[in-house]
């Protein structure tokens, strides 16, 4: 088995050094960065396969970096867990919607963060899915990361893209929300359930106006579907 690789952007040198001992004594290989000027030195010397980013650093806000990161088809699927103090559902919301695969809220158990380390880099490999995706006009290629509908693309974020991933392989399967927490931040994940009907909207505003417009449905009670598009 590799060891998992993990690059740690924290500025402040106790917690950076307590999280660096609880991922090496868990058999991680750890890389540090203080800004984000070094993590950006980091990252173009090698890709580790998970980042823990805090949200407040002195060069650049965590979020702002992390919605960079998002911007290259080569960092879309690249797992960031967020590390903040700031705990409220909207600084919740914010971060997942930038791109976070999961957020820690600070001071957090050592055991805690390695289990949503590892439940990450479980979900990385995720369920196996072929190259591309096609439900009538919409077409995801897993590979580039890239959703198309009549070959028009679609501007997702890296969370959206998974939700829309789970429902093109299940075309009618009903999900909860609940469900759907599972499949997208892994079991255990601690979202509250409203942030999937954030996400649903924002995905069904992506495919507004196209003709997969309809593809995502409400499910009264229970959840989310998604429907049998027509070619």
């Amino acid at each position: 088995m590799m060891t998992t690789s993990v690059l740690i952007v924290e500025d402040e040198p106790s917690i950076l050094e307590l999280i660096s001992y609880t991922c090496r004594t868990s058999g991680m290989e750890v890389r540090k960065a203080a800004n984000v000027a070094e993590a950006k030195k980091n990252l173009e010397a090698a890709k580790p396969d998970i980042i823990l980013l805090d949200w407040m650093l002195p060069d650049c806000a965590g979020l702002d970096w992390l919605r960079e990161l998002r911007s290259y088809h080569s960092n879309e699927s690249l797992p960031v867990i967020m590390l903040t103090a700031r705990g409220q559902e909207d600084d919740r919301v914010r971060g997942l919607e930038a791109g976070a695969d999961d957020y820690v809220t600070k001071p957090f158990s050592p055991r805690e963060l390695v289990a949503r380390i590892r439940a990450v880099i479980r979900r990385k490999g995720g369920d196996a899915l072929p190259d591309t995706l096609r439900v009538g006009p919409l077409e995801i290629d897993a590979e580039r990361y890239e959703a198309r509908v009549n070959g028009k693309p679609l501007r997702l974020s890296a969370v959206e893209f998974k939700f829309l991933q789970v429902f093109a392989k299940h075309p009618g399967r009903v999900y909860s929300r609940a469900q759907l927490i599972d499949k997208v931040w892994g079991v255990g994940a601690d979202i509250d359930e409203r942030t999937v009907d954030v996400h649903m909207l924002r995905l069904r505003k992506q495919l507004a106006g196209t003709a997969a417009a309809d593809f995502i449905e409400t499910v009264r009670g229970v959840g989310y579907r998604a429907s049998n598009l027509k070619a």
